[in-house]
């Protein structure tokens, strides 16, 4: 997935938030890895390749600020670590999450983009009169390769 690099300076902007090489590095980085589910400390060993004087510090506040910009997720995967995913929104629909599928086993996490919440959230929407505006879907279990040991 590529960032749109020239948006996220405006956007920077637009916020009153200083411009830097470090940022734009770090979202660049969680944008390289689409489907890894990064930590903060997996995404600052990425982005010292590039900016090698960067600290974990600046890393730290700056998925902070990507969070708070809603240009990245964060996601527990109850494994002890707080990880980290580019956002997937578009312009023209709700934010909704891809959703994840955890092996118990090897740990590796599958994701999957089927919404198959719609007809209930209408349902609880009608019943409750509770919008929902955002879910999150985790399903563990085996995968086929562990399924098969």
């Amino acid at each position: 997935m590529s960032v749109n690099r020239e948006k996220f300076i405006d956007l920077l902007r637009e916020n009153g938030l200083k411009v830097t090489n470090q940022r734009i590095g770090i979202l660049e980085t969680l944008a390289s890895f689409p489907d890894a589910h990064l930590t903060a400390e997996e995404v600052y060993e990425k982005v010292r390749q590039e900016y090698p004087e960067i600290g974990l510090a600046t890393v730290y506040r700056t998925i902070q600020l990507l969070l708070e910009l809603h240009l990245i997720d964060k996601i527990s995967l109850n494994d002890g670590c707080i990880r980290y995913e580019i956002a997937k929104l578009d312009d023209n629909e709700s934010k909704h999450h891809h959703h994840h599928l955890v092996c118990l086993s090897c740990g590796n996490v599958f994701s999957f983009e089927d919404d198959l919440l719609e007809e209930l959230e209408g349902k609880i929407k009608e019943t409750m009169n509770f919008e929902i505006v955002d879910h999150e879907v985790k399903l563990y279990g085996y995968c086929r390769d562990c399924a098969k040991k």
